[in-house]
């Protein structure tokens, strides 16, 4: 039997999460996350599913390079090593691939080149997945490394969707157009959608909203992206947790000319300091939930502007796609938060959409309906697994193209 075994690596800026699975039906073998790379209180928290339990260890880890290792070390303390001849290749989560990956690509030089050249457009992200990627080189050069993008599920908009009303050229010139993200919880969910509905995922079209500190919406037709409400960067659209989401951009001419802030001081206020937390000083939906329990106006205006942006883009969404087939919430708030998706769907009735409020009330691991019975439209919550994907995707690339590198899909 060949190699079945998959390393799923994300690489952050100063945090690598991973998994092991088994391709052939083993389930996950081992989970973890290294945090704080770089610093004195570094922690990696390995968690072996097969007996070994869990362990944690404490103290600098200075770089990817020495994290990747640690990982290493831990795996093999469970007979699970990156010398397996069991593994049969490491899938990396890359941020931005722009539109010249579409598809899941087996890495070599030219592959590392186009993502450094998409670091001005993803400088949080591609630097940090470029790091893991090249540790985990050194450490097996033998093994196929396999990018799996955020964009790649995205790049099917239609360009009425993806384009900015600005000159063309300079877009072109500048990559400046609408990419979008969490691509590989879209595809997934959606998938996952059309599965619980008893379809194929090509007879279902499905608004999924990935509602966690980062959140986005996708319109998804018939399997394929057609909208969804991030764009060149992961700013744009819904009100996140310390991201503002969609913004007048004069704003930012203002704060500039009147406010006196530096370029600088208005990216670092909206991605860390706007959104829910901006709003409230909280971006846990949770805390906000007890804070309004308790009568906190502050909080309660928060909530009602993050559900106001939702509603506004499943409205939209259902426009585009003219017929929906399910509404699906998936990711930390929105699988957990029930009264986000009761409030988000609150009014819509007349679009045939609702929710059971016995169903929305429990708490459940599985893919779920939470609509009353015989709803014009599905209303579903079905738990992300972007790992699983980022596996999945890797494990059917190296197996249909065994000993071969397919490259970069092209411009």
């Amino acid at each position: 039997m060949s190699p079945s075994r998959v390393l799923v690596l994300n690489s952050g800026s100063s945090s690598v999460k991973y998994q092991l699975l088994d391709m052939h039906g083993g389930g996950r073998l081992a989970t973890g996350l290294v945090e704080r790379i770089g610093e004195q209180t570094s922690r990696l928290k390995h968690t072996c599913l097969v007996g070994g339990g869990s362990r944690e260890q404490n103290g600098p880890i200075a770089d990817h390079e020495a994290a990747l290792k640690a990982v290493a070390e831990e795996l093999a303390k469970d007979g699970l090593g990156l010398d397996s001849p069991e593994l049969a290749a490491i899938g990396h989560r890359v941020v931005h691939g722009g539109m010249f990956f579409t598809e899941p690509t087996v890495i070599d030089d030219a592959v590392l080149t186009e993502i450094e050249r998409l670091i001005p457009v993803a400088p949080l992200h591609n630097p940090a997945n470029l790091t893991g990627i090249r540790t985990a080189q050194a450490l097996r050069p033998d093994l196929p490394q396999v990018a799996v993008f955020d964009t790649a599920f995205h790049t099917t908009m239609p360009e009425a969707a993806a384009r900015y009303a600005i000159d063309p050229k300079i877009a072109d010139r500048h990559r400046v157009r609408r990419y979008g993200f969490h691509g590989t919880s879209h595809a997934y969910v959606s998938r996952e959608t059309a599965r619980l509905l008893g379809k194929s995922p090509e007879e279902v079209n499905v608004i999924v909203l990935h509602l966690g500190n980062g959140a986005s919406a996708a319109a998804v037709r018939g399997g394929r992206c057609v909208d969804t409400s991030m764009g060149m960067t992961p700013l744009e659209g819904l009100v996140m947790g310390t991201r503002s989401g969609d913004l007048d951009p004069a704003v930012i001419f203002h704060l500039a000319r009147v406010g006196g802030m530096s370029m600088d001081e208005i990216d670092t206020l909206l991605n860390k300091g706007s959104g829910l937390f901006g709003l409230c000083g909280d971006n846990d939906m949770r805390e906000i939930r007890r804070r309004i329990d308790e009568g906190d106006e502050q909080a309660k205006l928060a909530f009602d502007i993050y559900i106001h942006r939702l509603k506004k883009y499943i409205g939209a969404y259902y426009a585009v796609l003219g017929r929906v087939d399910a509404v699906t919430f998936t990711a930390g708030v929105g699988e957990n938060a029930a009264p986000v998706r009761e409030a988000a769907l609150a009014g819509l009735d007349a679009l045939g959409l609702a929710v059971d409020p016995a169903a929305n009330a429990v708490r459940a691991d599985g893919p779920r309906l939470i609509s009353p019975a015989g709803a014009r439209v599905a209303v579903a919550v079905v738990p992300t697994d972007e790992e699983l994907e980022i596996a999945e995707q890797t494990y059917a690339l190296v197996e249909s193209k065994p000993g071969s590198n397919p490259g970069p899909a092209g411009e």
